[in-house]
Parts: C-alpha cells; sequence; structure tokens
C-alpha cells in the first residue's frame, strides 16, 4: 500500500510547448509500471487551454469547477461545464481548456502505453480557440 498524503504532492506548471496560458496541474495518480493509469487535476485559468494532442490509449475528462470548452479534430467547439464527464478516443486529435472569461478544472484520466500517456502536436491558434461554439450542445 502506498498513500499519498494530502498536500505531499506538489502542483508543477506544465510546458509551454503544450500548453496556452497559465495551467496548473496536480497529479492524483500515476502508479509503478506494469499499472498504466495516469490521473492529475488540471486548472485552467480563463482563456488558457492544451494544445492539439492524441491518447494512445484514450482520454477521459471529468469536469469539477467552471466551465471550458473542447474540440476534436474538425468538428465544433463544445462547451463543457461542472459534472460533464468527455471521453476521447485512442488516436483522436483534440484540444481542451477554459473559456475566455472563466476558468476550469477537470480531472484527466489517460493510460501510457510504453510510457506515453501523450502525443503533442501543434498550439491551438486564437483564430481555432475563438471560433463560435455550441454553447448548449448536451450529449447523452
Amino acid at each position: 500500500m502506498d498513500i499519498k498524503r494530502n498536500g505531499s504532492r506538489p502542483s508543477s506548471t506544465p510546458s509551454p510547448d503544450y500548453f496556452t496560458g497559465a495551467v496548473r496541474l496536480d497529479p492524483i495518480l500515476e502508479p509503478p509500471a506494469p499499472a498504466r493509469v495516469r490521473i492529475a487535476a488540471v486548472t485552467f485559468d480563463p482563456g488558457a487551454r492544451t494544445a492539439w494532442h492524441t491518447h494512445p490509449l484514450g482520454q477521459t475528462l471529468i469536469v469539477t469547477e467552471g466551465a471550458g470548452l473542447a474540440q476534436s479534430w474538425g468538428g465544433p467547439v463544445l462547451e463543457i461545464r461542472t459534472g460533464d464527464v468527455v471521453w476521447f478516443a485512442p488516436g483522436e486529435k483534440h484540444w481542451h481548456g477554459a473559456r475566455p472569461e472563466s476558468g476550469m478544472t477537470h480531472i484527466a484520466i489517460q493510460e501510457a502505453e510504453e510510457g506515453r500517456a501523450a502525443d503533442w502536436l501543434e498550439h491551438v491558434s486564437d483564430e481555432q480557440y475563438l471560433t463560435p461554439r455550441e454553447l448548449d450542445q448536451r450529449n447523452s
């Protein structure tokens, strides 16, 4: 058994190569191999977002606070809100982050394949980020 006490793991600032704006990463779970799951709480200040990226085994997001945006390549920009659960399939090119006027926190859950949990691509441009979005679309 390994207990990580509350407050015992430092927050970090992810690389600007993979994020735009102010983002804080708080690790939740990253057990040693052979386990593959990686879980973190990610807090985005208003306007902050990931770069385009994929995950070899997919990714689940659980929005815990605020409202954000998410988009899959070629699809509309969709609003995500507290309580929403988002699934991105393996290899699905996407980004996610806060709305321009409000922050957002989500729990990110993904599995690593051969030690790799994400493949980072180009930054989301301001034009892509500010595209009119579908604010009220609800998936069941």
